[in-house]
């Protein structure tokens, strides 16, 4: 009998799958959490009372010594959304040591996928902007995901998508956050601090040091970080490259002899992931949203103008069809390559409603167009207004896509969990492991294992 074709989107393993679960549903009550941020600020920056907002924004707090005088914009942009990428670190690397990608067949799809999703869209900006000047600072502005933004949207359209496809929308975004933080570092980085920057390896080496060691004593720690994140600011690279650093720093295996998989148990990445992932979904990123997403429209012809601006057409077209096209074009060459084919459950308009999806982009589009136009107030204020157009029509397009596959995924959702047994592990995975893999049996992206 000839060997088994490799699948794409098929299910991973159950304890996976489960954390996975956990994540999601940590995400999608961040993302609730930043929607509503995100609508006060417009309100708030469109009513009479916009001068307050804008005067809280600029408010000025911290110690001027330590060049830590900053707006608390800028403290939501640096220090908050440190702890966002901190988080990002923190499971990026806990997917690649001990998650379902530890096989480099499964990860091929969704880190594809993620450099597809970041090079059509830049791309497509430098097009349409071409010929604008100083428009080429704002390429990486369509590149980033919002994964809390998405899921938000998710947990209303899509509350039976099966846990392949939410797997692989997670792993995209974290590894598209990766992507972005070394954009700001390299492209976004002026007036470079040599000394500032290999002094902050000092802090950065004692806390690994520590960390190593399963030290988890706060006092110890936080002080080390925030030392690592005042020298990464003081060196010209965005701090929030700090946040990255220190999530790497941290082991994911509980026992160096289980050799960092899954059976070691939780490690000190999972235990620092439960506790800061609530403290960066439901306070880092909607207090940004709510000190950066507010903008001042000027009525219907203040956003005429902001919409037909190349800049603000870049960033849209690079979130509402970049995305989608590079995403789907990686996925379907590494399933081209591997001669993978799609789960028998799916069908490419499963990927292509996801791939819209994909194109929500908020927080990190945000901060790039800040860092790109920092010197230029109009072209920010329209790459808001542009991000924010560009994520509202990748949701409704999204939810037209995948709201008329809702009846297939209902249907997978109910296979996903039935058969529980008293233990309550489905009985798809218990004989998985019983059975093993059969010969020539291979798995792209995710793995689809079945009785």
């Amino acid at each position: 009998m000839p060997p088994r074709r490799s699948v794409l989107f098929g299910r991973g393993s159950w304890p996976e799958a489960s954390r996975v679960a956990q994540v999601l549903r940590q995400e999608t009550i961040g993302g609730a959490l930043l929607l509503a941020g995100a609508v006060i600020a417009v309100v708030w920056a469109n009513s009479p009372w916009s001068g307050a907002y804008e005067s809280m924004r600029a408010f000025t707090v911290g110690p001027a010594s330590w060049h830590l005088d900053l707006s608390l914009a800028t403290w939501a942009a640096d220090g908050l959304l440190a702890i966002f990428f901190f988080v990002a670190g923190l499971e990026l690397k806990r997917e690649f040591v001990a998650g379902d990608l530890r096989d480099p067949r499964r990860a091929a799809v969704p880190i594809a996928a993620a450099f597809g999703g970041v090079l059509v869209p830049a791309l497509l900006y430098l097009v349409i902007t071409r010929g604008v000047d100083g428009a080429a600072a704002g390429w990486a502005i369509p590149s980033a995901t919002d994964i809390a933004f998405a899921l938000a949207v998710l947990a209303v359209i899509g509350r039976f998508l099966p846990s392949a496809l939410r797997t692989f929308l997670l792993t995209l975004a974290v590894v598209d956050d990766l992507i972005a933080i070394v954009i700001i570092a390299v492209f976004y980085t002026v007036d470079l601090s040599p000394a500032a920057l290999l002094g902050a390896l000092v802090p950065l080496a004692v806390f690994t040091f520590l960390v190593q060691r399963r030290v988890q004593a706060w006092w110890l720690l936080l002080p080390l970080a925030a030392a690592t994140w005042v020298l990464v600011h003081e060196s010209g690279v965005h701090a929030t490259v700090a946040g990255v650093l220190l999530g790497f720093a941290v082991p994911v295996a509980q026992r160096r002899k289980a050799g960092g998989g899954p059976e070691a148990g939780p490690g000190l990445a999972e235990h620092f992931e439960h506790r800061f992932r609530p403290l960066s979904a439901g306070l880092a990123v909607p207090v940004f949203a709510l000190l950066s997403a507010g903008v001042a429209f000027g009525g219907l012809d203040g956003l005429s103008s902001a919409l037909s601006d190349p800049v603000s057409l870049g960033v849209m077209a690079g979130l509402v069809l970049g995305k989608p096209v590079g995403i789907l074009a990686a996925t379907w060459s590494v399933g081209r390559f591997t001669r993978a084919d799609l789960d028998r459950d799916l069908a490419w308009v499963d990927v292509v409603g996801l791939s819209i999806l994909a194109g929500i982009g908020f927080t990190v589009s945000l901060l790039i167009g800040e860092l790109a136009f920092a010197d230029d107030h109009a072209t920010t204020e329209h790459v808001k207004i542009a991000v924010l157009t560009a994520s509202l029509v990748a949701s409704v397009l999204a939810a037209v896509v995948l709201r008329l596959r809702n009846r297939v995924y209902r249907r997978i959702h109910l296979a996903e969990t039935a058969d529980l047994d008293h233990d309550g592990i489905p009985d798809i995975y218990q004989s998985t492991e019983s059975q093993g893999t059969s010969p020539g049996e291979t798995s792209t992206g995710m793995t689809h294992r079945r009785r």
